[in-house]
């Protein structure tokens, strides 16, 4: 069988930055309430469609791995933030691209949408049905957000990650992979507005979440996730050369870290940065890791999530020899014309 592993890597931030200090001016909140409960500083707020966030990063993770979009034989994006309903924002990419070659679909998992895409993508792969898989996390979230609910208002932001997976025979990439979900718990973290439950009420577009609920399922699934998924790998947790989980709460990645009985350097964390950026977190912190030094050829990583669903998930991964891209792309979104918190404001007018 075939193994599935990651050989480009980029990212897509939009540039409208809003801090804590300037969303305490239309929130009932402070950099200190909001510090102090998650860890996050501030986020970034998308001036462009989800697509074209999606479609910067595939675009960064395929010069990384020195590939054409025609090399592309499957496109997965990870998203609960599509452009639209039908078709798939994978569709959107796969235009955008000129990846005219490859198949396309979303998935939805919440905050754990990128290790779901990535067991799809090892499935592809190992059954022969793909050998190069564009697997994006991306989302808009912070359209969702309604700016009178300071629970959710300052923990999300906008961004896109992205991989290269590719087929080898080396014993390499995906070694276990670990997925769940409970049905019952949807109700603690959803959406309202959206979908067809809503035709013909007044119910408007907003998130809506029990944070206690969605901590205490995270806090348990990640650190037993991680567990798992290096026992099925057959590795010890002092194997584990760095974890990157899900970016929701830097109170949960530490109670993660604290599971494993890890020092911090062994736990990626740039939540302070983006905020909750759903399905995008993982892709990120993975390119941002590989920017900074901090994985190596051979090291033994850990890719965890928890989301709504609830869902979550983990994979143990074995990186490979590159850990520089092989080329890179100058291109950039276009500038904003307004500020992030600007389209907050706006968003926040069609909310009334």
């Amino acid at each position: 069988m075939r193994n599935a592993t990651i050989t480009g890597w980029g990212r897509s931030v939009p540039q409208p930055v809003v801090t804590n200090d300037e969303l305490a001016t239309v929130v009932d909140t402070s950099d200190e309430w909001i510090t102090t409960r998650s860890g996050i500083k501030e986020r970034h707020v998308s001036h462009v469609q989800n697509s074209d966030m999606a479609t910067l990063a595939g675009k960064r993770a395929l010069a990384a791995a020195g590939l054409d979009p025609l090399d592309i034989d499957y496109i997965i994006v990870a998203t609960c933030t599509p452009d639209r309903q039908i078709p798939s924002t994978a569709c959107y990419v796969q235009a955008k691209l000129g990846a005219t070659s490859a198949a396309a679909s979303d998935i939805n998992a919440g905050c754990t949408g990128f290790v779901y895409g990535l067991s799809m993508a090892q499935g592809l792969i190992a059954t022969d049905a793909a050998s190069r898989v564009l697997l994006i996390g991306s989302e808009r979230i912070t359209a969702y957000l309604d700016l009178e609910e300071r629970s959710t208002a300052v923990l999300f932001g906008d961004g896109a990650g992205a991989v290269v997976v590719e087929a080898t025979d080396e014993p390499i990439g995906v070694q276990s992979m670990i997925l769940g979900a409970d049905g019952t718990s949807a109700e603690h973290l959803t959406a309202t507005g959206l979908g067809t439950e809503f035709i013909g009420t007044e119910s408007r577009l907003a998130v809506v979440m029990d944070g206690q609920e969605v901590f205490k399922g995270a806090v348990v699934k990640m650190g037993e996730c991680t567990v798992e998924a290096a026992k099925r790998a057959e590795w010890s947790e002092s194997d584990i050369d760095l974890v990157i989980p899900h970016q929701a709460n830097i109170r949960i990645i530490d109670a993660v870290r604290r599971r494993l009985g890890a020092d911090e350097e062994k736990v990626y964390a740039n939540i302070h940065k983006y905020g909750n950026t759903s399905a995008a977190t993982i892709p990120i912190a993975l390119s941002e890791a590989l920017d900074e030094g901090r994985i190596e050829a051979g090291d033994r990583l850990i890719l965890v999530a928890f989301g709504a669903g609830f869902t979550w998930g983990a994979s143990a991964v074995v990186w490979g020899d590159r850990v520089t891209p092989l080329g890179t792309i100058d291109e950039e979104h276009p500038e904003p014309t307004v500020t992030g918190l600007d389209i907050m404001k706006q968003r926040q007018a069609a909310f009334r």
